[in-house]
């Protein structure tokens, strides 16, 4: 018969969502709409920009952000604990919970579930900001940071929306059209383990990054050097 693992988090730690989280969460989607607007209103006041150049800008920010998505998803799912101090309530947390209950996510509202992640992305707006907008290249180095950040920000919605049985009819479109995370595609990553398909913007870079063991190989590396297990905590869960 199989110890129960005493270090396990309880249905408690896994749901607790608390009344400081939820301060932090606002003040970062306040934090996250006016470092944007502010970014970009500098870099359209600028030099004149090629619109070309601009959608480019814009087409990389997206893609970027759909791996950053894939890399915190990976790391937060198979590294730490919900009990770590501080990235345990607030990051950790949200994906453990989700593995336990994949409807979770459909139960939080606009703060709880889109807060984590403009806490995350408002240092990278403060540097966007801070480029001046002098140059062609320091205006789209600007824009492509507020595209990936607006990219990440969006994020937890579409993964909302992949997990919603009655998605908004718009978020259906853009699923149909693979603009947005699908619910087939991210099916995938709700198999056990919890391996594969991380990236949850889009999920366009999935198949690439499956491929060639890319997360595998980071596993392998990250075990090598300090001895952890990937996805300890998740085995105690299922």
């Amino acid at each position: 018969m199989v110890q129960p693992d005493e270090n396990a988090p309880t249905p408690e730690d896994l749901s607790r969502y608390g009344a400081g989280a939820r301060v932090l969460d606002t003040a970062g989607i306040v934090g996250f709409f006016v470092l944007a607007a502010a970014t970009i209103w500098r870099a359209w006041t600028g030099p004149p920009m090629p619109p070309v150049a601009v959608l480019a800008t814009l087409g990389a920010g997206y893609v970027a952000a759909d791996l950053f998505s894939g890399l915190v998803h990976w790391f937060f799912d198979t590294w730490l604990s919900v009990r770590t101090p501080l990235l345990g309530p607030m990051f950790v947390r949200p994906f453990r919970e989700h593995h336990v209950d994949p409807l979770s996510i459909t139960r939080h509202d606009f703060v709880e579930v889109n807060g984590s992640n403009c806490l995350a992305t408002c240092p990278v707006l403060v540097a966007a900001l801070a480029i001046p907008p002098s140059s062609l290249p320091a205006q789209l180095a600007a824009l492509a940071l507020v595209a990936l950040c607006f990219g990440i920000f969006c994020t937890n919605q579409f993964h909302r929306w992949a997990h919603l049985p009655s998605p908004p009819r718009a978020a259906k479109i853009l699923q149909d059209l693979g603009l947005v995370l699908g619910r087939a595609h991210h099916a995938v990553h709700h198999q056990a383990p919890y391996a594969r398909h991380y990236c949850i913007t889009t999920g366009w870079l999935n198949p690439v990054l499956d491929s060639i063991g890319f997360f595998r190989g980071l596993e392998r590396v990250i075990t090598g050097i300090t001895g952890a297990r990937a996805r300890a905590e998740d085995a105690s869960l299922t």
